[in-house]
């Protein structure tokens, strides 16, 4: 037999206590503690390797003025429900209701119009529509879009146009459109409202907008890329850089007092920021036409050439963008109409949107 030495014996010593320690320390791992439930090594092994880095952000985390941001309003969710409804009319088509929901702590009101008439299996589609700027005090729940909401609801849609913040009934304060992301969050958890309904097919809620509004469910529509269809009228400021090259004409814009919070935030944000640059990392971060390349939906955009109020130069500028991705868009212009779209055109136009929606609401 062969003799080991005592260098050797001090190795196989060592060597086994080694093992021991390795063969401990694995049941440590493995073996749970009282209470405990864990996950057997070998399904946790494979995932680490597929682990990626995040880009990361501009700025540190948080910044300010990051819920102005596209990213931003991804990442937060948006949960509320319909409830307290009040019938205000009736016709033979569909029943008006006023109704109101919940958007981050703050009571929002809305027409909520039902078409009648045997509901699909899933729910009525339906749409969000956002109003466009009218001077707070004169917002006029009930009689504002009167008859863009009443084609709409006879054409077996469900439509809520929730009063923006700040207007009519709803509380908080008017907090504008571009430089705020207020209304943003009102129309998303409008959305978030007809999805819990069980009138409506949760999957089939488009947005419809107005003037400033198209700015709104245009961000609205960067932050939920899955909505299948928005509708805009004469909208305005997608990039921010054509805000300054064709500016906005509107003898009935009020702006916000001063000493008002939106006022003053508004001040902070340019005192932080400047004013908008195509280069500046926020800036970037604001703009929806900056967050297109994951879009599901389609987009319809209607714009008379003879409207004072938005120059069409907005929505044949977004088309050029467009026209660079696979998204579905159609811009529909009409030689009359003005920044309403009214007269022949808006018989015209509302063909098209009940159309538009009625083959995209249907998923």
């Amino acid at each position: 037999m062969h003799k080991i030495s005592l260098s050797q014996k001090i190795i196989i010593g060592l060597l086994g206590i080694v093992g021991i320690v390795v063969v401990y320390g694995t049941l440590a791992l493995v073996v749970p503690k009282k209470g405990e439930t864990v996950t057997p090594l070998v399904n946790q092994v494979a995932p680490i390797a597929k682990k990626v880095s995040p880009t990361p952000s501009p700025f540190p985390f948080p910044f300010p003025f990051q819920e102005l941001t596209i990213p931003y309003l991804r990442s937060r969710n948006y949960v509320s429900n319909l409830s307290n409804l009040q019938k205000v009319a009736e016709t033979q088509t569909y029943t008006s209701y006023i109704a109101q929901y919940d958007s981050d702590g703050l009571t929002i009101y809305g027409l909520l119009t039902i078409p009648k008439g045997d509901m699909p299996h899933d729910g009525w589609p339906a749409v969000v529509f956002v109003h466009g700027y009218i001077p707070p005090h004169s917002y006029q729940a009930q009689v504002n879009y009167a008859s863009y909401v009443d084609y709409l609801a006879k054409n077996k849609l469900v439509v809520f146009k929730p009063d923006l913040r700040g207007h009519g009934k709803s509380e908080g304060e008017p907090g504008g459109t571009y430089y705020s992301a207020d209304y943003i969050i009102d129309v998303l958890n409008a959305r978030a409202a007809l999805e819990s309904s069980t009138i409506v097919n949760a999957k089939g809620i488009g947005l419809w907008g107005h003037s400033m509004a198209g700015n709104i469910i245009f961000r609205a529509f960067a932050v939920r890329p899955e909505i299948p269809a928005i509708a805009i009228w004469a909208g305005a400021v997608y990039t921010y850089s054509d805000f300054s090259e064709y500016s906005i004409s509107d003898n009935s814009y009020q702006p916000s007092q001063v000493g008002t919070e939106s006022r003053r935030r508004r001040q902070e944000l340019f005192n932080t920021y400047g004013t908008f640059s195509p280069t500046s990392p926020f800036w970037q971060q604001v703009a929806g036409t900056n967050y297109i390349s994951d879009i599901k939906g389609a987009i319809a955009v209607h714009h008379a050439v003879d409207d004072p109020v938005v120059s069409i130069d907005y929505s044949r500028n977004l088309m050029r963008i467009l026209n660079q991705t696979a998204i579905s868009h159609t811009l529909f212009e009409y030689d009359s109409g003005g920044h309403n779209i009214t007269g022949t055109s808006f018989t015209t136009a509302m063909e098209r949107t009940v159309d538009f929606f009625t083959r995209n609401l249907k998923r």
